[in-house]
């Protein structure tokens, strides 16, 4: 073992890599169970990230950020990202609001043989609720099969981000949902799972009794790896599709094509909002008096450089951020601020107060020096990257902020009182209403800040229980900003949001992945939506 610490990760990753494909290669039954490395329409190597340690149970969340691979969902997006149907053939939503009637196919057939029907959507959507897992359920009141295909989804009250549920949720089978499912899954989607080895691989092949057209690739092996060893995998040729940081994006590697794919996929700095004094139910600080300022919080806007910021950690590979949804339909184009402004900043702190007393460099008020700290995961480069040069940026305007990388383990007790730079995305709008509305504010991730403001929590409201998505987006475009308030930088400035990251790929050129969507947040496979209708176009 002490061997191994004197290895470089790539040559580590390419080891695995080597005994993975070892693992998937004729056996002397006869039986092939691999094919060639460097890629055909039998077998494609991904070193693309994304294991689910919890394993591949969609009702415990697997698939939020993405396809959930072994199974169908009611509806999806397409590259579009406009909702088509999926096992659904039609849907509609009662006067009220509150009751979603969805048909679904009849061929529809579960990996095992059995077929699928509305009692098995029921309880999908029925245990999603149940077990309180990353997949938010908590509007709905039941959901009942009316018939073979049909089901009805009843909530509690209306909720126009429901819609995303009938998206992302992928559909169990009730007579083999237990306690092992997550580890071995059944599903209606196009794959299904065949090996998983925990930490090094996981093998999946097509479904032979998958409703729609059959994927043309027949095997699937998914390598988990570092980004680093993904780029060495991909560049020796072993792996058709890699998933690299933006640093080693600028390099090429003959043979593969880079897709530089726009996500909404963000980073920013949340403030603490409130001022000092409560606690958590787990007895964790809230507040911090410096950032309780909103001068503080719009100078610090103010004064980052996020193209800057893109050039320098992204290698260019991204876009400034002055929100969280930033390219999707319910951005408020109005909110975003002209970029790198650090007189418009000292502006900002003069008129709060705030001044520079002692000739420190550091601006005081009341007593109180405009210092705060940043914290960072600290196995995440480009975070820490911007944590840096954000405290840079801000030190000419007489702000110190120190910067310090700790564990998620570490930060959680910290981050209602500390900045952090936190990463979200989704194509669902429940996380802007997750972000900013103060009931979603319990001592964890969701608005970790305790951002409060009641005028601000009404149109989220109004948002929410809009009649559909599309009626919804005027209401989540005015609590971003209306003219007069909004939670970005213009208005209560409760983040400073910095960077989208593209998400940038190795892909084979004899890989043809179609037009990928604009991407969530990187956990799970976003780049695999449409694997489906991948193909190999090499002889």
């Amino acid at each position: 073992m002490k061997l191994l610490t004197h290895f470089p990760a790539w040559s580590l990753g390419l080891l695995l890599l080597g005994q993975g494909l070892a693992a998937c290669s004729p056996d002397q039954t006869g039986e092939a169970t691999g094919g060639n490395a460097q890629g055909s329409a039998e077998q494609i190597v991904l070193a693309i990230g994304g294991e689910s340690e919890e394993g591949y149970d969609p009702t415990l969340g697997w698939g939020r950020y993405g396809s959930p691979l072994f199974q169908s969902t009611l509806l999806r997006r397409d590259e579009n990202l406009e909702l088509v149907n999926d096992l659904a053939t039609d849907y509609s939503v009662s006067e009220d609001r509150k009751t979603w009637t969805v048909s679904i196919r009849q061929d529809a057939v579960f990996s095992d043989g059995e077929p699928l029907t509305a009692e098995d959507v029921a309880y999908t959507f029925s245990q999603a609720a149940e077990s309180g897992g990353l997949t938010d359920m908590t509007g709905l009141e039941a959901a009942v099969a009316t018939d073979d295909y049909t089901v009805e989804l009843r909530l509690k009250e209306p909720q126009s981000t429901f819609v995303n549920r009938l998206v992302t949720l992928g559909i169990v089978p009730q007579h083999a949902h237990g306690p092992d499912y997550a580890r071995n899954p059944i599903g209606s989607g196009p794959y299904q799972m065949v090996q998983w080895d925990e930490g090094q691989q996981l093998i999946v092949e097509a479904s032979p009794n998958y409703y729609g057209d059959p994927p043309e690739i027949q095997r699937l092996v998914f390598l988990f790896v570092e980004e680093d060893a993904a780029f060495a995998a991909a560049k020796s040729g072993q792996a058709q599709v890699a998933s690299v940081p933006q640093s080693l994006a600028v390099q090429n590697i003959d043979g593969m094509e880079l897709y530089d794919v726009t996500s909404v996929d963000n980073r920013g700095l949340m403030f603490p909002y409130a001022t000092t004094g409560q606690t958590t139910a787990d007895g964790d600080p809230i507040g911090n008096n410096v950032t309780a300022d909103p001068a503080i919080r719009q100078a610090v806007n103010y004064a980052i450089d996020r193209q800057a910021l893109v050039e320098g950690v992204l290698e260019g590979y991204g876009s400034p951020a002055y929100g969280p949804v930033s390219g999707l339909a319910w951005e408020e184009p109005s909110a975003e601020i002209e970029d790198a402004q650090p007189e418009k900043a000292e502006q900002i702190l003069a008129e709060g107060g705030w001044a520079d007393q002692d000739g420190n460099g550091v601006l005081e008020k009341d007593g109180m020096a405009a210092e705060f700290t940043i914290l960072y995961p600290a196995d995440d480069s480009i975070r820490q990257a911007l944590a840096l040069s954000s405290a840079e940026m801000l030190k000419p305007v007489g702000i110190q902020a120190s910067v310090e990388g700790k564990s998620w383990d570490q930060i959680e007790p910290l981050m209602h009182s500390n900045v952090v730079v936190f990463g979200w995305g989704s194509h669902d709008q429940t996380e802007l209403y997750n972000l900013y509305h103060s009931e979603a504010a319990q001592g964890d991730f969701y608005n970790a800040g305790y951002y409060a403001n009641q005028a601000i929590d009404r149109t989220l409201d109004l948002a929410m229980g809009a009649p559909s998505e599309a009626e919804a987006i005027a209401f989540w475009q005015a609590a971003q900003w209306d003219g007069q308030q909004g939670v970005t930088a213009k208005g209560d400035a409760a983040w400073a949001w910095l960077v989208n990251l593209d998400h940038t790929y190795f892909v084979s050129e004899c890989l043809d992945i179609g037009d990928p969507q604009i991407e969530p947040h990187g956990h799970g496979w976003p780049i695999t939506a449409n694997i489906a209708a991948w193909q190999w176009i090499c002889d």
